[in-house]
């Protein structure tokens, strides 16, 4: 949309405007994040859903490796990449013995698209905002069906995570707007979810852990003595084996597919009207109250949270925050294509 200026948006940044609007207008208005945000779950998914665009891409496992190493390049000295390289490498491999071929071809890979938020009553397009939005794939299936892929990774998959899939009102969303910008006739989504091992590096025994330990079964025995050995740290070969041994154990992999219903469209871009018209009103009175339900939905605090506690003391804003351009997630040009580096 050249020459438009109209607000881009995505679903994230009305979702969390859905939640809490103090949230937004600090991440989407005021434009900064924290400093100290624990991205680490974010930045193992993003190298995950990179090396799964290779993949499907054509790259080939020698190339997802590579990218794999070049997305931690610090992993001797800082021991969060290590794992989570050890981690990447073992979902990969496992993953491409396990889909070494596929049943569909696929149609394009980290789509992205922007289409207009339109008033349900009149018709009539926002003058204010376009909703952007990527996808992880589409694919089409042999009966000529097409479907998106959606990447996932996960902790666990049981009966609650499966459940609760249809709930992703995001995606249902997206394959709306890109049925419109694209004309492909998608019918569904593959949910193509992945688990992530919880095992870690065994780092060994110290001395004084050694002697302790030796000292306890020593005094176990009737002659006093033991001829236990001190626990060494375990190799990179060691644990990338114990890891393929995980994956092999049982399926960590799941393929979910769901049907849409395209009625319930109708729903969602009546909501997304709405909150359009809220957010004009909030960003017209400067006004955006915050909702406490939401500072530990997660478990762990919101991203604001310290803002919001010290009362937007501007010293907690300026050393605890930083800069950053919503909607980082797009190209400059939504036509083109991203690929990772390897």
């Amino acid at each position: 949309m050249q020459n438009d200026t109209r607000q881009t948006t995505s679903y994230s940044m009305w979702n969390l405007f859905r939640n809490c609007r103090r949230a937004c207008h600090w991440r989407y208005v005021k434009q900064i994040v924290p400093l100290a945000d624990d991205e680490r779950p974010l930045r193992f998914g993003t190298v995950v859903h990179q090396c799964l665009e290779l993949w499907h891409g054509g790259a080939g496992l020698d190339g997802v490796m590579a990218h794999i190493d070049h997305c931690f390049v610090n992993r001797a000295s800082d021991p969060i990449q290590k794992q989570d390289w050890h981690y990447a490498r073992a979902m990969m491999k496992a993953y491409a013995a396990r889909y070494a071929v596929e049943s569909w071809d696929v149609v394009a890979l980290e789509k992205e698209f922007t289409g207009e938020i339109v008033n349900p009553a009149t018709g009539a397009k926002s003058k204010s905002f376009v909703l952007s939005g990527k996808v992880d794939g589409i694919v089409k299936k042999p009966d000529g069906a097409h479907y998106l892929l959606e990447h996932k990774t996960a902790s666990s998959i049981d009966g609650d995570y499966v459940g609760k899939l249809w709930t992703d009102l995001q995606i249902t969303l997206y394959s709306f707007y890109l049925r419109e910008a694209l004309g492909i006739p998608i019918e569904g989504v593959v949910y193509n979810v992945l688990v992530k091992p919880k095992l870690v590096q065994s780092s060994g025994e110290t001395e004084e852990e050694f002697s302790t330990r030796l000292a306890a079964l020593a005094a176990k025995n009737k002659s006093g003595k033991s001829n236990a050995t001190r626990r060494l740290p375990e190799t990179d070969d060691e644990f990338e084996g114990r890891l393929s041994d995980w994956f092999a154990e049982k399926d960590r992999f799941l393929r979910v597919e769901l049907a849409f219903d395209f009625d319930s469209f109708n729903l969602l871009r009546s909501e997304l009207w709405e909150l359009t018209q809220q957010y004009l009103d909030a960003r017209r009175r400067d006004t955006w109250y915050q909702n406490t339900d939401f500072c530990f939905r997660w478990q762990r605090p919101c991203p604001y949270y310290a803002i919001c506690s010290s009362k937007d003391n501007p010293l907690v804003i300026e050393n605890q925050y930083r800069a950053k351009p919503p909607h980082s997630e797009f190209s400059a040009d939504p036509s083109s294509d991203n690929q990772p580096v390897f």
